[in-house]
C-alpha cells in the first residue's frame, strides 16, 4: 500500500492542493484511496466534504491530535496532508508511515531556506534516509529570476525534480467544488495534465 506523505515546514505552499490532486489521481484510476488530514485547518477534509458524489470516490483517514489511527482494509493507496512546521511525534510518526514524501517549494528565497533545512532534518534521522523524497516548484513563472533561482536550488540537490507548477486559478476553482485535474474534461486542463506526468509516474513507481 503505497502513502504519499506531502509536506513542508511552512505554509501557504500548496500541500493541500498537491495532496488532493493526488488523491484525486489515484481515485481517477479506480483505487480505493485514503486521504488523511494532519493539519489542524483541515483543509483536505474540507475539501473532500465539498467532493460531489458522482466524482471517483476518496475516503478520510482520520487523524487525531494524539494519535493516527490505521486505514482499515481494502485501501490500496494513502495520501498524508500534514501542516507547516511538522514536528515532535507528528514528524516522526507521519514521515515513518510513508513511503514517499512529496515536497513543494515555491520560488522565493524564504521557501528555499526552509526546504533545505527540512531535507537536512531528514537527513539526520538514520531512519528516514530511504524515503524517497520528491521535489516539485509550485506557483512558478518561468520568466521570473525567482523561477531560476529556484531551478539552481534543485539542481544543487541530489533528488528527482518531478514538476514546475505554473501559478493558475484552476486549482482553487476546483478545490472550491471538490474536484481534481482528472475530475473535469482533460481538453480544459490539458497544459496542467502534462505538468502532473512527473510527479503522477513517480507516485505510481515501486
Amino acid at each position: 500500500m503505497p502513502v504519499v506523505v506531502v509536506a513542508n515546514p511552512k505554509g501557504g505552499v500548496g500541500k493541500s492542493t498537491l495532496s488532493t490532486q493526488l488523491a484525486g489521481y489515484w481515485a481517477s484510476k479506480g483505487h480505493k484511496v485514503m486521504l488523511g488530514d494532519a493539519d489542524r485547518q483541515q483543509s483536505s477534509r474540507l475539501w473532500l466534504s465539498l467532493r460531489p458524489q458522482q466524482a471517483a470516490p476518496i475516503a478520510t483517514w482520520k487523524i487525531g491530535p494524539d494519535y493516527i489511527a490505521r486505514p482499515p482494509d481494502g485501501t490500496t493507496h494513502v495520501v498524508i496532508d500534514t501542516p507547516a512546521g511538522l514536528h515532535g511525534w507528528r514528524f516522526n510518526d507521519v514521515l515513518r508511515l510513508a513511503d514517499k514524501l512529496l515536497l513543494p517549494v515555491q520560488p522565493s528565497i524564504f521557501d528555499i531556506y526552509a526546504a533545505q533545512d527540512f531535507l537536512d532534518k531528514i537527513a539526520e534521522d538514520r531512519k528516514l534516509q530511504d524515503l524517497d523524497i520528491g521535489l516539485v516548484g509550485v506557483r512558478i513563472d518561468e520568466r521570473t529570476r525567482a523561477a531560476e533561482q529556484l531551478r539552481e536550488f534543485f539542481g544543487r540537490l541530489q533528488r528527482p525534480v518531478l514538476g514546475m507548477l505554473r501559478p493558475t486559478t484552476g486549482y482553487a476553482h476546483m478545490a472550491a467544488h471538490g474536484l481534481t485535474l482528472w475530475d473535469v474534461n482533460p481538453h480544459q486542463v490539458e497544459k496542467d495534465l502534462r505538468q502532473w506526468e512527473g510527479i503522477t509516474r513517480w507516485a505510481d513507481a515501486r
